[in-house]
């Protein structure tokens, strides 16, 4: 593929790509430009049915694939996945509009997360339980817990969809799974890489429509005995009464509102360059991203200022471009609710330390924003931003912090800077929250789990945990 040129876009029914013919299909845009890429076909109710029952069929013979098997496969894939990374790069950037770099990271990362899987996959270990009586064996046998139903977003288009089909597949799961509309060409690489890889018809199954529509269908299959959802809270609770009324096991990971806690024993320009360089990745769509910055009151001045130069000087422009360090915001939705929190912060008294416009009048381009003084009542205080917006108030005791930090009922990752042991065991002990960060930003990795508490989600992507999601265990005992 050349600089330019956009995939087909099809389905990925048992093991077949199934185009636009006889299909409705909806516009998958740059936001760059806001012009067209390309046209993605819709799965109707017998495309998505196909799917499920694919899914169903390919399962007893998936389930019984040695490990060793299932691993090689995985190991392909990111092989692959690092030979073509320039390839998907550029597909996550035209899709999605983060710079280059960027998008080679994520790939890089989506790699790890089928290597990692790859190697996991032969570690699901059972136990021998000791007997009672001679002669007597108690076993605890770990299971796949069958066909799994998936949904992706779109701000992290690469790892997202990776993170679930591979863990799901080492586990010895089939998977049907709905990715983003917004980014379905990358999605679509993943399951060409794993398709290349020798991965069995109807293991892996892709299907694109109206999200509602397409959902629902999937969810309430009896087919399907999990499901892994990454999105919206308020989607998220949807899916977990769909799921629950089929007793499905749910893997939910929703939204966040992390909170910064900026102790008074820190450098502040060093804890502003950290959390901007966090805060700024691909346009502050992350929903670990930080956002509410408490800052104690003996350094706030000069986080602010450092914060605000720091925001100022940020190269913002297409991600194709060189030396672009943000991007343009996914769609026209995201843009119009950063506008709608910068003004209502505006008008509660807040003030703009830095960016709070539009930039230009093509592509959904926003300039890095930073604001004071925020409170309570303000929307973006309430309500994820989920783009390049960080607000700034001070505290002045530890409990002050703590309330605030805890006050919404958002628990996905936080964010702790402070030297004293103290207070990094007070905090981390405090703070509610499925991840805490102290001193970096970094805060999922292939071989650590990942996942929220409160409204934030339920279960845990990554690590080992992440293979537990989808395995189930039984009990043998014999005389």
């Amino acid at each position: 593929m050349n600089a330019t040129e956009y995939p087909r876009l099809t389905l990925y029914i048992n093991g077949q790509w199934l185009d636009r013919q006889g299909r409705d299909a909806s516009e998958v845009l740059d936001p760059a430009t806001g012009q067209t890429l390309g046209l993605l076909p819709h799965a109707s109710d017998d495309d998505v049915d196909a799917a499920l029952h694919a899914a169903h069929a390919a399962f007893p013979a998936w389930r019984r694939t040695a490990p060793l098997e299932r691993a090689a496969i995985l190991r392909n894939a990111a092989r692959l996945l690092r030979e073509r990374v320039e390839q998907l790069s550029r597909i996550v950037t035209q899709e999605l509009g983060k710079p280059l770099a960027e998008s080679r990271v994520e790939v890089t990362k989506a790699a790890e997360l089928f290597e990692w899987s790859a190697e996991e996959s032969r570690r699901i270990y059972g136990r021998i339980i000791p007997a009672r009586e001679p002669r007597t064996r108690q076993m605890v046998l770990p299971e796949p817990i069958g066909p799994v139903a998936a949904f992706s977003g779109w701000n992290a288009p690469a790892i997202t969809p990776s993170r679930k089909i591979a863990s799901a597949l080492a586990a010895g799961c089939t998977v049907v799974i709905k990715p983003a509309e917004e980014t379905p060409a990358t999605a679509l690489f993943l399951a060409r890489v794993l398709h290349d890889s020798g991965l069995p018809a109807g293991v892996l199954n892709m299907v694109f429509g109206d999200p509602g529509r397409v959902s629902d269908r999937m969810l309430q299959s009896p087919l399907i005995r999990a499901v892994t959802f990454t999105g919206s809270t308020a989607i998220g609770t949807k899916v977990a009464q769909l799921a629950a009324a089929g007793l499905k096991r749910s893997v939910l990971e929703l939204g966040g509102h992390a909170p910064v806690l900026v102790f008074g024993d820190v450098d502040p320009q060093a804890a502003a360059t950290t959390l901007m360089q966090a805060k700024l990745r691909n346009a502050g769509q992350i929903c670990t991203s930080p956002t509410r910055m408490l800052v104690h009151e003996s350094v706030a001045a000069r986080f602010a200022q450092s914060m605000a130069e720091q925001a100022c000087q940020w190269r913002v422009g297409p991600g194709m471009e060189n030396e672009v360090q943000m991007g343009p915001l996914a769609n026209v939705r995201r843009l119009q609710a950063i506008q709608s929190m910068v003004e209502d912060g505006r008008q509660r008294g807040g003030k703009v330390l830095a960016g709070g416009q539009r930039i230009g009048d093509k592509g959904y381009f926003f300039q890095p924003t930073v604001m004071q003084t925020y409170d309570e009542s303000w929307l973006a205080a309430n309500v994820e931003p989920f783009g390049p917006l960080a607000i700034i108030r001070t505290f002045s005791t530890f409990d002050q912090a703590i309330a605030e930090a805890n006050r919404l009922p958002f628990g996905l990752a936080a964010y702790v800077f402070t030297h004293d042991a103290g207070t990094i065991t007070d905090a981390t002990d405090a703070i509610e929250s499925g991840t805490v960060c102290v001193n970096h930003c970094l805060h999922s990795l292939p071989e650590t789990p990942f996942g929220g508490v409160k409204h934030s989600g339920l279960g845990k992507e990554g690590g080992a945990e992440g293979l537990m999601e989808f395995t189930q265990y039984k009990y043998v005992t014999q005389r």
